[in-house]
């Protein structure tokens, strides 16, 4: 056996699991920022885009519907299939209302564990079924816990699907989150051009800790309006910019 495709091998095995990780590191705000502004949420610095995770959920997402109903404000709802499968009316309902739908796996599991045929299969069985029930085709992808590897880049990347994460978000999962903790969180990271990161289900975090973020979001709303941002999806963030 001839030594030269033999170390070819043996380096193309060692830089696998290296290029499996490597997109962890865009999981850092400042390098997404920098580098990588679209993954960022950055938009038009008139606009702010507004995204919820970890929905549909039966208990939370209405009222986080009648809320965005009363200030005429659209947003994107990044949706586990699991949760869509158990209330497809809530995601029908999402739609109707003029939302937008996309993509956040089917369990929020941990990508990092999951392989390229595991990952393909996670996201395109979600994608597939939110636009069955729906009737909307998802365009955005949030990989759970805003954790990137190489196998996800490639399933977006084949499914049409663009990765996006967030320029600021409230650490509404917690247990100790307040309407008062979630909205400073976000103001202390919001400017024009960001993606807000709420939480529309609890299914994930702490038990009832949705209702910290469904308090603050009246405020969130009147402050955006205060500095003369548009609030709205990230389908009409993305397309501002071409």
């Amino acid at each position: 056996m001839r030594a030269g495709p033999v170390r070819a091998g043996w380096a193309l095995a060692a830089a696998l699991p290296a290029l499996h990780v490597a997109p962890i590191v865009t999981a850092l705000p400042f390098v997404r920022r920098r580098f990588f502004p679209a993954l960022h949420g950055v938009g038009p610095p008139d606009r702010v885009a507004l995204t919820f995770d970890d929905g549909p959920d039966p208990e939370s997402t209405p009222r986080f519907l009648e809320v965005l109903a009363e200030h005429r404000v659209r947003a994107t709802f990044f949706l586990l299939g699991v949760m869509l499968q158990r209330s497809p009316e809530l995601g029908r309902k999402i739609v109707a209302a003029g939302h937008e739908v996309a993509v956040h796996g089917w369990r929020h599991d941990n990508m990092l564990r999951r392989g390229p045929v595991a990952t393909v299969r996670d996201l395109a069985r979600t994608r597939a079924l939110i636009t069955a029930v729906t009737g909307q085709t998802p365009r955005f992808l949030r990989p759970p816990y805003g954790l990137l590897t190489g196998p996800t880049l490639l399933a977006a990347r084949r499914l049409g699907l663009a990765p996006v994460l967030w320029s600021c978000w409230g650490r509404d999962w917690a247990a100790t989150a307040t309407a008062e903790s979630v909205y400073d969180t976000v103001r202390a990271k919001l400017s024009g051009g960001g993606t807000i990161l709420l939480h529309d289900s609890s299914c994930t975090s702490a038990p009832g800790a949705w209702r910290a973020g469904l308090g603050a979001l009246p405020r969130l709303l009147a402050e955006c309006r205060r500095q003369g941002w548009t609030v709205g999806p990230l389908g009409g963030h993305r397309d501002a910019v071409g």
